[in-house]
């Protein structure tokens, strides 16, 4: 549970609590600014920065890089695609994307 703490006139303090649907973040490829609409965007930018698609699971989308460790793991449903999925994309290529408020 997450929010801001308000006082009303009569000095009575509660807690507003954020809502995770009001703060809609989106993922853009910074090179280009473009914003990542669909995984087929995605995985256009990714394979262009050396990540390659594996198909091992059905449920997931995965990109694994061979010169390192990382490995990115997505949900298949795009409509799933969250802000963690977006940092976790940003963290693993520094320059090549951002995650912003919309």
């Amino acid at each position: 549970m997450s929010g801001v703490w308000v006082f009303n006139k009569n000095g009575v303090v509660r807690l507003v609590e954020n809502n995770p649907g009001c703060e809609r973040k989106v993922l853009v490829h910074t090179t280009s600014n473009e914003v990542i609409t669909s995984y087929a965007m995605l995985e256009h930018k990714l394979s262009s920065l050396g990540w390659e698609r594996y198909y091992d699971d059905p449920d997931l989308l995965q990109f694994h890089k061979r010169s390192t460790v990382h490995l990115i793991s997505l949900p298949r449903d795009f409509n799933r695609f969250r802000s963690m999925h977006m940092y976790d994309i940003v963290v693993k290529n520094k320059n090549f994307f951002e995650v912003r408020d919309m």
